[in-house]
């Protein structure tokens, strides 16, 4: 199959893109860097460089295409005049035009949990919204990935534990948390782009779930510090938190929004009811060892 992908060499799109090349696929990865193109083609993919916003070089690239995965850009959340609704929408709209454009059959968009809600939802609201865009293209089959919450978003609290000795967040403690590795979600990309699809599906990918509390102590136990607690803090302190360190106002509200819904059981009420049958590989315990890497080096 010619399969393109977006997202450069990402968490998610080099190990898709590995998996890929590894099984027979001609691959095109699309990236705004030209200095990731000999890594590019270092794994045995073609480069197309150039920008998700710009629907013509995107219609070119899809065209001839079997299936494309399309996903958002991360933003910098510390940028005081990025408009994140206006950034996703843009990519989102830029993503529809550019498949019509192109006539491909075959979709994977990355989603995520928490976008069956229309609001409530904080800054996953605009998976909603994409998803809806999408959802309206004519005679295009796509599969609408929801992962739930990424193993390396735990990153964000090395600082904290650094500094304080605990996990401080208005989720998790005693609240089970569905955590993903990113290579489960290239896993389960890989077997849905190659797989014959017609008409939408929703699939959810989620590699354990645990309690903040076990988080807490699998990550203690990998960095030396058997005794690290998580602590369930309000939203205020948490929004307050974020704020300090220098995110923006705005994005930061919403954060605190999906994590309180992801504490009242809000976000994963669809994702209950549609559960993967079988979890991911990757186990926490697993990933603990590159965070207790990236921990030390700090």
């Amino acid at each position: 199959m010619k399969i393109t992908i977006t997202g450069s060499l990402g968490n998610i799109s080099k190990p898709l893109t590995q998996e890929l090349v590894q099984k027979g696929h001609e691959v095109t990865v699309i990236s705004s860097s030209t200095a990731k193109q000999a890594e590019i083609e270092a794994l045995g993919a073609k480069a197309a460089i150039g920008s998700v916003e710009d629907v013509a070089f995107l219609a070119e690239v899809f065209t001839g295409a079997d299936a494309v995965y399309c996903m958002i850009p991360r933003a910098n959340y510390f940028d005081p005049n990025l408009d994140l609704d206006a950034f996703t929408r843009k990519i989102g709209n830029s993503y529809a035009e550019a498949i019509q454009k192109s006539g491909v059959k075959r979709v994977v968009f990355l989603s995520s949990i928490g976008a069956h809600l229309e609001q409530n939802s904080g800054i996953i609201q605009r998976y909603n919204e994409i998803e809806s865009i999408l959802k309206k293209l004519q005679d295009v089959s796509i599969t609408f990935m929801r992962p739930t919450s990424f193993f390396y978003n735990l990153l964000a609290y090395i600082p904290l534990i650094q500094s304080q000795g605990i996990i401080a967040a208005n989720y998790g403690a005693d609240s089970v948390i569905p955590w993903v590795s990113p290579n489960d979600i290239a896993a389960a990309i890989a077997e849905e782009i190659t797989s014959p699809l017609d008409g939408k599906k929703i699939r959810y990918v989620s590699s354990e779930e645990v309690t903040g509390h076990e988080t807490a102590r699998i990550l203690g136990e990998a960095i030396g510090k058997p005794d690290l607690k998580w602590v369930l803090i309000s939203d205020e302190e948490t929004l307050n938190g974020l704020v300090n360190v220098g995110m923006q106002p705005k994005i930061a509200e919403g954060l605190v929004e999906m994590y309180a819904g992801l504490y009242n059981g809000l976000l994963g009420e669809d994702y209950n009811n549609n559960k993967p049958a079988i979890l991911g590989k990757t186990k926490l315990v697993d990933y603990a060892q590159e965070f207790a890497a990236i921990y030390n080096q700090k």
